[in-house]
């Protein structure tokens, strides 16, 4: 897959103070599961914000997303509205432009994005920790079966995508093989700065 980053032009590492939390890693390995729950963990503090992806797919249980059109994409794109912003599994992705405001009031902003724009993104905040949420192969096409989403698209080509590449990037990798409640915690512990092995 390619990927075409665009970002509102900023001078190199100059945005911050606050903290950028990105969260990578393959389709099935419980991304949004684990964000879910470290959110809830986290509702109390105001300093911790899990701003909402615009999608160019219906929202679902499982991700929360901002859902538009391909159009209404194209229209914030060209007025800015964009922190960044890619393409993948045929549908565009961004992060709205507030998250600025919250790294630069020092926030901590936890995005699930992908692995194709960690290095734009290391270029531009200066304050970047990277997790990659990755499960075995198996782990990862019973739980894309599972979860039968029509606009996933092919599982096989989805599995066959390399899973290491994220944890090559990596300042943590959680292996979500086990309780969905006990690494949640560990990416909450990583959110919070406190490290996170239990």
């Amino acid at each position: 897959m390619s990927a075409t980053v665009v970002m509102v032009p900023e001078q190199a590492g100059t945005i911050g103070p606050g903290r950028l939390v990105l969260v990578v890693g393959p389709s099935g390995a419980g991304k949004d599961t684990l964000l879910r729950l470290a959110q809830a963990a986290c509702i109390d503090d105001h300093d911790i914000v899990f701003p909402r992806r615009v999608v160019t797919r219906e929202s679902s249980a499982a991700e929360d997303n901002i859902a538009v059109s391909a159009d209404e994409f194209r229209r914030a794109l060209d007025h800015g509205g964009f922190a960044v912003h890619w393409p993948a599994h045929g549908h565009s992705y961004a992060l709205p432009l507030d998250i600025n405001d919250d790294v630069r009031a020092g926030r901590t902003v936890v995005a699930n994005v992908s692995r194709t724009v960690i290095a734009t993104l290391r270029g531009t905040y200066a304050n970047v920790v990277v997790v990659a949420i990755t499960a075995p192969p198996d782990v990862l096409a019973q739980r894309l079966a599972a979860r039968a989403r029509h606009s996933d698209g092919d599982i096989a080509e989805r599995l066959a995508r390399s899973v290491d590449d994220a944890s090559a990037h990596a300042d943590v990798t959680i292996l979500n093989a086990g309780s969905a409640e006990y690494h949640s915690r560990q990416l909450a512990r990583v959110i919070r700065n406190e490290g996170w092995h239990e």
